[in-house]
């Protein structure tokens, strides 16, 4: 553990803790932090798990205006949210979010007040203002454009039951996470596609997930860091069927998301877009299939690719 900040206390009220698990991209993840030194709704602290020192690059980041540490954790997103985990205390929030999301001001306390208000509510997530990830992504200068649209006087929050937590921005009441010692499912490795769905799944026996419409941010849809296009075709198969026979999915939600991504892969592969390995996916959708009649489907097996 390496702190950074000036800062080692937490605040007397529902402490709301930054966890970032990041991968290679370190020059997003300083952006990212400066962006969360400027608002004047400051988290209690952020930690970040990284793999490897080069991360982040933390040499020239400056004082933070919040308590800040760096843990190390073996690589891959659920292996790193769950090094996040183990490091807050059960009486806290913990807020996820990705290296690439820029919250609104006031996301911080609307966070807090979701749990304050709501003692069911074991999850949050919040209403994604424009998501780079549909497209080629938002550099940090156009990420701050579109979140010019958050509303600064905020009116009464709008809260509604959802299925799943959305990644990039999944608020988590630790309290029955560490009652129960629920963890991330590390048989989903390096990018864990839907780890998401299978952790709010898995969260939601415990309590409600809300989305809440003043827990504003932009998730800039950076493309760097991300797993190639075979190895995320494999996992759009692997990982769907994976969580059909653990139970964290239904059978007719997956094969939705299956066969939505298979139909995107093949008609786009003919003039795919720039930013996307079109033709990777759709190897990688093909490979999983096979795996799957052969009985040798599993989402590890991307580490082979």
């Amino acid at each position: 553990m390496m702190p950074v900040g000036k800062h080692d206390q937490l605040r007397s009220d529902l402490p709301v803790i930054v966890g970032i698990a990041t991968t290679g991209r370190p020059g997003i993840l300083k952006e990212t932090l400066h962006h969360m030194a400027a608002l004047t709704d400051q988290p209690d602290r952020v930690i970040l798990s990284i793999a490897q020192d080069s991360d982040a690059n933390l040499t020239d980041i400056g004082e933070l205006p919040y308590p800040f540490e760096v843990l190390m954790s073996p690589k891959g997103l659920c292996a790193q949210r769950n090094t996040l985990l183990d490091a807050v205390p059960a009486d806290s929030i913990l807020l996820f979010l990705d290296d690439d999301f820029l919250i609104a001001d006031g996301f911080i306390a609307a966070t807090r007040a979701v749990f304050e208000e709501e003692p069911d509510v074991v999850m949050a997530t919040g209403t994604v203002l424009a998501d780079g990830i549909l497209g080629p992504g938002f550099n940090h200068t156009s990420g701050l454009d579109h979140l010019k649209q958050a509303n600064s006087s905020r009116a009464a929050a709008m809260r509604t039951e959802t299925y799943n937590g959305y990644g990039c921005n999944m608020a988590i009441r630790m309290a029955p996470v560490a009652h129960h010692a629920l963890r991330f499912d590390t048989d989903l490795p390096l990018y864990s596609w839907l780890e998401d769905v299978d952790f709010s799944r898995v969260l939601s026996a415990h309590g409600r997930i809300v989305k809440d419409s003043n827990m504003q941010g932009v998730h800039l849809g950076t493309k760097t860091g991300r797993s190639p296009g075979m190895r995320l075709g494999y996992s759009q198969i692997a990982n769907p069927v994976y969580l059909i026979r653990k139970g964290t999915m239904s059978p007719r939600r997956a094969l939705y998301l299956m066969t939505r991504n298979i139909a995107a892969n093949l008609g786009k592969s003919f003039r795919p877009e720039p930013w996307v390995d079109r033709t990777g996916r759709v190897r990688g959708n093909l490979l999983a299939f096979a795996h799957l009649l052969r009985g040798r489907l599993s989402p590890n097996r991307i580490l082979e690719l």
